[in-house]
């Protein structure tokens, strides 16, 4: 048995779990989840990919107060170098 049989054999019973899952979580995912190996592989490789992170927003107040710790420690700096 080659490694691409295994790899096969692996990607059919990947299938064939997410397949029983969605049957007991009681999604649609049954019907779109083909049990043949090359498409088994594809819906795994989907499954793995990660939500995307919601973009942070800076309040104007806090903007503000980060330029205005900025100021202080570039002033705390100049200070310093000056001595």
């Amino acid at each position: 048995m080659g490694a691409s049989e295994i790899l096969s054999a692996i990607d059919y019973e990947i299938a064939q779990l997410q397949k029983a899952r969605a049957v007991l979580i009681g999604s649609s995912a049954t019907k779109k989840a083909a049990v043949t190996p090359k498409k088994a592989a594809k819906v795994a490789v989907t499954a793995a990919k990660p939500a995307a992170k919601k973009k942070r927003k800076l309040t104007p107040e806090g903007r503000k107060r980060i330029a205005e710790a900025v100021k202080r420690r570039w002033a705390a700096q100049k200070a310093a170098a000056g001595k």
